[in-house]
Parts: structure tokens; C-alpha cells; sequence
């Protein structure tokens, strides 16, 4: 009789435990985005007063989620 019961609540035991790691646990690591900028900084040349100049900052999604870009401050 006491064999019965220690077989019951070892088989018990497994059951409750396999359960929780399969559902509980996941082996996925969650998606992301990560933002990789190559260039952070870039140096202008002089210029006169009211002269228009640009400059592209190119910026890679090295994640696998989407990346969304909601505000850029300058320096």
C-alpha cells in the first residue's frame, strides 16, 4: 500500500513538473529591435550664414522585431 502511494505521487509529481516547464518556460528568446547606427557623429565643414547643408545618418535594424524611430534629437 505505501508503494502504491509513493508510486502515485512520484507520477503525480512528474506530470505537474513536465507541464510547467513546457508551458511555462519559453526556449524563444523574445524578439527585439536593436538600432545600429555606424556613423553617430558627423563634422560639417565651415559654411556661410543661411547656407542649407545636409547630411544622411544611415541607421540598421541589427534586431528582429520592427524598429520604430518616434523622435531624433540633435547634439
Amino acid at each position: 500500500m505505501k508503494f502504491k502511494i509513493c508510486a502515485a505521487f512520484f507520477l503525480l509529481f512528474c506530470m505537474v513538473f513536465s507541464q510547467t516547464s513546457a508551458f511555462g518556460v519559453s526556449k524563444q528568446t523574445p524578439q527585439s529591435p536593436s538600432a545600429f547606427v555606424p556613423e553617430s557623429r558627423y563634422t560639417f565643414a565651415p559654411v556661410t550664414d543661411g547656407t542649407e547643408i545636409t547630411h544622411d545618418f544611415v541607421i540598421q535594424n541589427k534586431g528582429t522585431a520592427l524598429l520604430k524611430i518616434e523622435s531624433v534629437k540633435t547634439g
